[in-house]
């Protein structure tokens, strides 16, 4: 049997993650779950990784959850562990200290758009289309309409939610889904950019930010400015950050090789 994901680390530290069951576009499977669950818990002790992108063989991105696996045994306790498994495996993503990249050609439906949106940039081919369509057999989305409608607007993710019509890579990129979009030829090279502009900066700022980007989206502005002032003065006493304001002050690059390696 195939492995359902495979996983590569380059020199960097940058961990490529590949969903690897193109013959089922990708479905997320209680298998592809549980092996997407295992490598986040790996990754996250992992003080060498600078970056994650998250990519899939084959034709599409992901079409969701295995709607053959689903039906084989229609019980409550089942549905509950399954959707369970499936918001582990996305909180995951959001808890690991280093940006998550999703890498998305052809489709991204259902849970497989819920998976971008929990990413925390995206890139896109321009022939990739998104939709949460489990209303068009009955299942409206509820658990992609989490990661959904803190990516858009509420009116632009609650119309994808009650129609389940697709959208376009442009009109993803336009609502706030993705990041970028580039011809299929192009993707690599956008994502890398992306993948280059991170690695060169200090990993503990970008943990640091990261973490705090998402605690403050849930906090009142009143609460998510106390914790920014306070993550920044931490921030500020790292030594990655003292060098790099002093480097500033010297008109020089700063010397991160020590604190990157």
């Amino acid at each position: 049997m195939e492995e359902p994901l495979l996983q590569h680390r380059d020199e960097r530290g940058v961990v490529t993650l590949t969903l690897n069951r193109p013959q089922s576009f990708n479905a997320l499977s209680e298998a592809m779950l549980a092996a997407l669950a295992d490598s986040l818990v790996s990754l996250a002790t992992d003080e060498s990784v600078r970056a994650v992108v998250l990519g899939a063989a084959g034709k599409a991105f992901c079409a969701g959850h295995d709607l053959k696996e689903m039906r084989a045994d229609p019980s409550l306790e089942y549905y509950q562990r399954l959707f369970a498994q499936c918001s582990a495996v996305m909180l995951a993503i959001q808890h690991l200290d280093v940006p998550v990249i999703a890498r998305v050609q052809g489709l991204a439906t259902a849970a497989g758009c819920q998976l971008v949106a929990m990413c925390d940039l995206a890139v896109a081919s321009s022939d990739a289309r998104f939709a949460v369509s489990g209303v068009n057999v009955g299942l409206f989305c509820s658990t992609p309409g989490v990661a959904l409608s803190r990516n858009l607007s509420r009116k632009a993710a609650f119309e994808m939610l009650v129609t389940g019509e697709f959208i376009s890579a442009a009109e993803a990129q336009a609502k706030g889904l993705v990041n970028r979009v580039a011809a299929p030829e192009a993707l690599d090279e956008a994502v890398e950019s992306l993948v280059a502009s991170i690695v060169a900066k200090p990993r503990v700022a970008v943990a640091m930010g990261k973490a705090l980007f998402y605690r403050q989206l849930e906090e009142g502005i009143g609460s998510a400015y106390d914790d920014a002032a306070a993550t920044m003065a931490c921030n500020m006493m790292d030594p990655s950050a003292l060098e790099g304001v002093q480097a500033f002050i010297d008109k020089r690059p700063p010397n991160w090789v020590v604190e990157q390696i």
